[in-house]
């Protein structure tokens, strides 16, 4: 789902039902707005609006938790990488194959997930990953060290754990890839805010101001819906996680 067509749809769809209100107020028959009407036509409309506030205050608290999740778990991961590199530097020049190797998988881990000049959405699969292959060499050829002293063997069996640590954090950082606000949801929130911003225009007086305010109401909305997919994606749009953090760790395995 593209962020930036659905917060231009939910736009067009709130905007264009208000104007639609305002369109049937100076057509629909006096009785059918008098004051028993408006009443109920409210309670009801206000029903669905706080359900609809409900609704999309807990889409956008799960989606920035999640967002600051991988945020959280790609910090995680550089860390992991320099902590694995500077195990195999103290084990001594036996490991500078596998430091080049460490190198070749971080620097493969940010091409696939940040792919230069690209914003589409990433599709990765854990159980597949090129990067997730090349750790788990890194994991056996450690294993196959032949350390000499009791140093050695102590920095080989933590460099082992570090890298065992890596490949559990590839499933959370890959499986953040994919989107988890389902469509359903979006097509049901915008019909409830189809009915809302129609109930709008029905009971609003038709002069420029009503027009801006409404106008102003639906990019809101639309602004909002937008934000909430963006944090869903995080690792594309505008919104997204930053590989800071990878470059400087691989700038460092580089020195």
């Amino acid at each position: 789902m593209n962020p930036t067509i659905v917060g231009a749809l939910t736009f067009a769809l709130t905007f264009g039902a208000a104007l639609a209100g305002l369109w049937l107020r100076a057509r629909l028959p006096p009785h059918y707005l008098d004051g028993e009407s408006k009443d109920t036509i409210k309670v009801g409309v206000g029903f669905i609006a706080t359900m609809t506030a409900l609704v999309l205050g807990l889409v956008t608290a799960s989606a920035k938790n999640s967002f600051d999740a991988m945020d959280s778990a790609v910090k995680e991961t550089a860390m992991q990488v320099l902590a694995l590199d500077s195990t195999l530097r103290r084990y001594g020049t036996d490991s500078t194959p596998i430091r080049r190797h460490l190198q070749e998988a971080l620097e493969t881990r940010i091409r696939m997930i940040w792919p230069e000049g690209s914003s589409e959405p990433i599709r990765l699969d854990p159980t597949r990953s090129e990067v997730g292959s090349m750790v788990e060499r890194l994991a056996d050829e450690i294993r196959g060290l032949r350390p000499g002293n009791d140093l050695q063997r102590a920095l080989q069996s933590r460099a082992v754990e570090q890298t065992e640590v890596l490949l559990q954090t590839r499933w959370f950082v890959l499986g953040g890839t994919r989107h988890l606000v389902p469509m359903v949801f979006l097509v049901i929130l915008l019909f409830w805010l189809t009915i809302t911003f129609t109930s709008y225009g029905l009971f609003a007086p038709r002069n420029t101001m009503v027009i801006s305010v409404l106008f102003l109401c639906a990019v809101s909305v639309g602004s909002a819906l937008f934000l909430v997919l963006e944090m869903d994606g995080p690792f594309t749009g505008v919104l997204r996680v930053a590989p800071d953090l990878f470059l400087s760790a691989l700038a460092h395995l580089k020195q």
